[in-house]
């Protein structure tokens, strides 16, 4: 069954199965990773996208994708990615873990183009394929680096400062290159969008958002909630930025998420922690599950049926391995032994939300096939599954794991 939301002279097609199905995964993943937890830790990102191909055209063909549906999971990804950049203290990761991350990357991203050069029809082509290679999930190792009581310790800031760049590196080369426009005018208008942001965050973090956390505080539980309404407007106002300069939306996301954590970082302990509680609420337990949920429905699992197509699914983990874990090893801490340094490689693979942008992007384009695209998430899906647990394993056995101290007991949605 189907219908319609009207306004402004146009149609927004809702299918009602859709849009109760949807729901219907998001609550049932967390308790599938419940019920299985006790034999082994699966990301919830897993669960929702396979559980989205199930119910997707692909399978049973109960979820059908449509306007409304596609609006929350493109709103899904922005959060996600503002909650990326939230998240990250650049005060505990500057120096040598950001530096050594940033190199990494350089290399992962001349390895990852190099190599797909040799098996791309064309340059576009190995252009997509090359950045989606050079990703990490910050999203994804996060959550399992705090669970695990790893997130302030040497090696969790290397693997924080990874992914930081595994996220911000790809969105600066997608608006580089992947814009359409002549690199040289598409470093200028990145120019004009980092000197924006760039003044704002500078405003930020001298202070002068202070007088905002006087309302911040005094609407916390009141119907005004001005600690939301200011991060819908942070959000809004850099997607609509990125756009406007036809730049990747991604990128505003993930500085609008900087930009909030310096203007609240002056605010009371308590009232940033309520607020962060808040924010993540909104996002993992509403948009960005409607993005990963989507993401399996979109899936051309038909795609794979291909052999040569599937055949693409392990060479692409391992190039992930290759292009992306090798160079990652530059940023175990100093000192760390050999499966600390394996760890910080395997976290350092472990990608798949900025694969699902890239290859989305190549495939509007046209510069990417549908069953590349598929290998490549494919791919993505089970560096998120396998990467991180072997990773853990390692890092369990490693001599200096039982030296460091648990975080806090605050569980967090392992989102991707």
């Amino acid at each position: 069954m189907r219908t319609s939301l009207h306004g402004a002279g146009a149609d927004m097609e809702i299918s009602i199965g859709t849009m109760v199905l949807i729901p219907v995964i998001a609550v049932a993943a967390p308790l599938l990773v419940r019920a299985i937890g006790h034999w082994v830790a699966v990301p919830l990102v897993v669960f929702e996208i396979l559980l989205g191909i199930l119910l997707g055209p692909s399978v049973l063909g109960w979820i059908q994708p449509d306007d409304f549906i596609s609006l929350l999971s493109d709103l899904g990804l922005a959060v996600l990615f503002f909650l990326a950049g939230n998240e990250i203290d650049f005060r505990a990761i500057r120096g040598r873990p950001l530096n050594r991350a940033a190199i990494g990357w350089a290399i992962s991203l001349a390895a990852g183009f190099g190599i797909a050069v040799a098996f791309s029809p064309d340059i576009p082509s190995a252009a997509f394929i090359g950045i989606a290679l050079t990703s990490t999930a910050l999203g994804t190792i996060m959550p399992i680096l705090r669970d695990a009581g790893d997130l302030k310790t040497p090696f969790g800031l290397s693997v924080l400062a990874l992914g930081a760049i595994g996220e911000f590196g790809p969105l600066l080369a997608i608006s580089l290159f992947l814009t359409g426009r002549s690199p040289a005018l598409a470093a200028i208008v990145l120019l004009v969008f980092a000197v924006v942001a760039g003044v704002a965050i500078t405003l930020a973090a001298k202070g002068h958002g202070k007088r905002l956390h006087v309302v911040i505080t005094a609407t916390m539980h009141t119907s005004a909630q001005f600690g939301v309404r200011l991060v819908m407007l942070v959000l809004i106002s850099l997607l609509a930025l990125s756009i406007v300069l036809d730049l990747d939306m991604l990128l505003g996301a993930f500085t609008a998420g900087v930009l909030y954590r310096l203007l609240i970082s002056g605010a009371p302990e308590h009232d940033r922690e309520v607020l962060e509680h808040k924010i993540e609420g909104l996002g993992y337990g509403f948009l960005v599950p409607v993005f990963f949920i989507m993401t399996g429905v979109t899936f051309d699992l038909a795609a794979l049926a291909n052999p040569q197509t599937l055949a693409l699914v392990p060479v692409f983990v391992g190039l992930l391995l290759v292009v992306r874990g090798i160079p990652s090893l530059l940023s175990a801490p100093p000192g760390a032994d050999r499966l600390t340094v394996a760890a910080t490689g395997l976290f350092g693979a472990t990608g798949l939300p900025v694969i699902v942008a890239v290859t989305g992007i190549g495939t509007d384009t046209g510069d990417i096939g549908t069953g590349t695209a598929a290998a490549l998430v494919g791919a993505g899906m089970i560096s998120v599954l396998l990467f991180p647990l072997i990773g853990l394993a390692l890092r369990k056995r490693s001599p200096d794991a039982a030296g460091r101290s648990l975080d806090d007991d605050t569980e967090v949605p392992v989102e991707g």
